[in-house]
């Protein structure tokens, strides 16, 4: 039975998907995309998806995955910013992000399918193309598939929010096929992804790993569901129904899981699974704990970043035996740690956690080499995170550097939900933060400084924010306080603002 990926009721397989791919890259040359330029994609987890990634890559083209959830100044910014000369979107994700297209942007529409419509309860009427709209389908017809040899992979470019409140993205440099092949050797044995997987797409694939997943199990011509949205029994049914080998997930769908009542856990079969893989932000140990008990030894740790790539890796073996750890490095990666003053320290101390790019290819943050150069130390990078080695080499982490809030697995900077802050009339001053979250890991919270005479409150400030940034970037807490605490220099000392959350929770990440 030929490979296929599944949506719903829907079913294309690989061969059908390459077909549309090629047919895609020629249409996307005659519209003017080459080598080095990018596509935007604001689409959710759809098969058009994969036909427009690959489709990309086959004219050397980056492919610019969009976080949907973004609003329309959000989602604007990251149009004009990788320069796209076109958009690939779902019809009912455009009306939101009217009047912020870049001048002479080509939009493509994907109709908004039906198991997608359901799971978010969107209109019908919003999901078809509008009047004078490109369907993709249609479009891609019109073309002959691409006949000419692949452009070098330069893969997806993935915005990444930073600290200056504006998301940047990672641009690396086109790999070579020999390198690309030993780069998808060190994929497949991290992710643990096989040829025949029967894979579920749990995530959003505007993350750089759901998207380097998905990219892998298609290349290696895996089945594969995906799902339009994490329901917990969903997810359950999927696995027994579909036979699920693979999976990568976040520790928040963990905890969902182990919220369900015991008899409707034991009501699934979860003996097809093989090996799931789990990132993105800490797990609470118990958590593992549980899903180890329940799943079996097929529960496997990355530590990484979308610069980086997959660092190390921690089996369920590697874990029960010690705790906390995120494993040790893949080959071909070195990991070093290093104290404020730039020193690298023994064994079993903490400091700033750096390590190489291994097979990965170097990478920039596109419009942005500055930024790029501030977290490098020689042929090393850092994601901010705070953490040591043990004597057999095992990493564990501890902190984090910078103030980057991991919550369900999305990465979020304060600087950027400040900024919106400081523009609503009567705050003086703000400061936001990460707090515990038994189900995210980590919530957002704010400290608020009013002006004199000003009484705010707490409704205002989430409405003055949910109206100009994505729902997941509120925060769930607003404090007032009289005076912000403040270090020598003036700045806000956010670290007193967290401790007293944290110190209840008996954990500092």
């Amino acid at each position: 039975m030929s490979q296929f990926i599944q949506s719903g009721e829907r079913r294309a397989t690989i061969g059908q998907v390459q077909e549309n791919s090629a047919r895609a890259a020629s249409g996307l040359a005659a519209l003017g995309v080459g080598e080095g330029d990018s596509v935007a994609l604001l689409l959710r987890n759809d098969i058009p998806l994969f036909e427009a990634t690959a489709a990309a890559g086959l004219v050397g083209a980056y492919a610019v995955p969009v976080n949907w959830h973004g609003k329309g100044e959000e989602v604007g910014y990251v149009l004009q910013d990788c320069g796209a000369r076109v958009l690939v979107a779902h019809a009912d994700l455009l009306p939101g992000i009217a009047g912020h297209l870049p001048t002479g942007m080509r939009v493509l529409t994907v109709p908004t399918p039906p198991e997608v419509a359901a799971a978010y309860a969107l209109d019908p009427a919003r999901c078809a193309v509008a009047a004078g709209g490109i369907e993709w389908s249609a479009w891609l017809a019109g073309f002959a598939p691409w006949d000419k040899p692949p452009a070098a992979s330069r893969g997806s470019m993935i915005y990444t929010s930073g600290t200056t409140g504006h998301p940047k993205g990672v641009q690396r440099r086109p790999a070579p096929p020999e390198q690309q092949q030993n780069i998808q050797r060190q994929a497949m044995q991290a992710f643990g992804v096989r040829q025949g997987a029967r894979v579920a797409m749990t995530g959003p694939m505007y993350h750089s790993a759901p998207a380097a997943y998905g990219r892998l199990a298609f290349q290696l011509g895996c089945d594969i569901l995906l799902l339009p949205r994490f329901e917990p029994e969903e997810l359950l049914r999927a696995i027994q129904d579909f036979r699920v080998s693979h999976m990568h997930v976040v520790p928040t769908m963990f905890v969902r899981l182990l919220k369900l009542p015991d008899e409707v856990r034991a009501r699934y079969d979860m003996s097809s699974l093989e090996y799931v893989i789990h990132g993105a932000a800490p797990c609470p140990p118990e958590i593992k704990r549980r899903m180890i008990d329940w799943w079996g030894p097929v529960i496997h740790e990355y530590y990484g970043s979308t610069e980086a790539g997959l660092v190390t890796v921690s089996s369920s073996e590697d874990w029960l035996s010690r705790p906390g750890t995120v494993g040790r490095p893949m080959p071909g990666r070195e990991i070093a740690i290093f104290d404020a003053e730039g020193r690298a320290v023994a064994s079993g101390e903490s400091g700033e956690i750096y390590f190489s790019l291994g097979n990965l290819t170097d990478f920039t943050y596109h419009n942005a080499d500055e930024k790029r150069r501030e977290i490098g130390r020689g042929n090393m990078v850092t994601n901010g995170d705070v953490g040591y080695i043990d004597e057999e080499g095992y990493v564990y982490l501890n902190d984090r550097k910078r103030d980057m809030v991991i919550s369900g697995g999305v990465n979020i900077y304060p600087a950027e939900i400040e900024a919106v802050l400081h523009e609503m009339p009567g705050v003086h001053d703000c400061a936001v933060f990460g707090i515990p979250d038994e189900e995210f890991g980590e919530a957002l919270a704010a400290a608020v400084q009013q002006d004199d005479g000003v009484a705010l409150e707490e409704a205002e400030v989430r409405a003055w924010l949910r109206e100009r940034l994505a729902g997941y970037k509120v925060p769930r807490i607003v404090a007032f306080h009289a005076d912000l605490p403040r270090e020598d220099s003036g700045k806000i000392f956010k670290r007193k603002l967290r401790e007293p959350y944290w110190q209840e929770a008996g954990r500092s990440i």
